[in-house]
């Protein structure tokens, strides 16, 4: 049943560019997007306990980076792509050997402050990141010759994108390893104790978090055309953050839905109502209240009860 539930929705998402408008299309390529960096940050929050607020860092560092070197070096996308991965990969590597040197809220704060260094980098270093007019005249890739120019396209090279980094993130969290850094997030002197390097493990999930932030930075990137110093902003961090929270820290499906909801109330609710925040907060207080754990945390307990019945 759970099989053919999954199979259901794949061939859903599969079918939706056929009977919606280009509108919901790129609402949705957008909400693939914001998925891959909140299953990014859920491998920190949810699965190693360790709340960040600088992961908007991997996301703008990668898109000014593949930006840069499209549009500076005249590098193609097959050769930016992997170096932007590579050199994002690498800075997170470093950020996480700084900021694992603390834990709980000093780690918190210490991944807002170096995030907010690069803030602060892309608003000054105008002569690489065009200061606060931002990288412009960027195209898509096109993979095997083909174009990702119209909306149906591009959602379908994000869906490709999204299902592959949850299948990937998915394996690294039933492995030994992902049962490794869940015990590291419950009882970290136990661990230790047992012989485990609790801060190696730690860091190698910084390091792979990190990864896929900057996934989901190409893809941003590639997106949008374009790519300005905001990106790197607290707020894209929180949001991220939120999305994890509202659908549930520590669950694969959660993070994707959070990101549904938050696009959603921001991309399109936004159109109707002009105070969307104060809405987007009421949501999460609901959430909260109800849902402590997040929604599909509270709706897989909802329908166990309903099944007792």
């Amino acid at each position: 049943m759970k099989r053919f539930a999954w199979t259901l929705f794949v061939l859903m998402l599969v079918a939706f560019p056929l009977f919606a408008g280009d509108f919901y299309v790129n609402l949705a390529s957008q909400i693939f997007i914001a998925a891959v960096f909140a299953a990014s940050l859920n491998l920190l929050v949810g699965y190693g306990g360790l709340v960040s607020l600088g992961h908007a860092a991997w996301v703008g560092l990668a898109a000014y980076t593949s930006a840069w070197l499209y549009l500076r070096m005249g590098l193609g996308h097959a050769a930016a792509a992997p170096l932007a991965l590579l050199l994002t990969t690498v800075i997170a590597g470093i950020f996480g050997w700084i900021a694992l040197h603390a834990s709980g809220l000093g780690f918190l704060m210490i991944t807002l402050a170096l995030s907010q260094v690069l803030w602060g980098t892309a608003y000054r270093w105008s002569s690489v990141t065009n200061g606060d007019n931002g990288l412009s005249g960027l195209t898509r890739p096109a993979p095997f010759g083909l174009s990702l120019d119209k909306p149906a396209a591009f959602y379908y090279f994000a869906l490709l994108v999204v299902i592959v980094a949850l299948w990937l993130i998915a394996k690294f969290v039933a492995s030994p390893f992902g049962a490794a850094l869940r015990g590291t997030r419950d009882e970290p002197r136990r661990m230790a104790a047992l012989g485990h390097d609790v801060w190696r493990v730690r860091w190698i999930t910084f390091v792979y978090s990190g990864f896929w932030g900057a996934v989901a930075g190409l893809l941003f990137v590639y997106y949008h055309k374009y790519i300005h110093p905001t990106t790197l902003s607290l707020t894209v961090s929180a949001e991220a953050l939120l999305s994890v929270i509202a659908g549930g820290a520590g669950t694969l499906a959660g993070p994707v839905v959070g990101a549904a909801i938050v696009l959603t109330l921001k991309n399109y609710v936004s159109a109707y109502l002009e105070r969307w925040n104060m809405l987007l907060g009421l949501v999460f207080v609901l959430i909260v209240i109800f849902m402590p754990d997040g929604v599909v945390p509270g709706v897989r307990r909802w329908w166990a009860r309903l099944g007792r019945k």
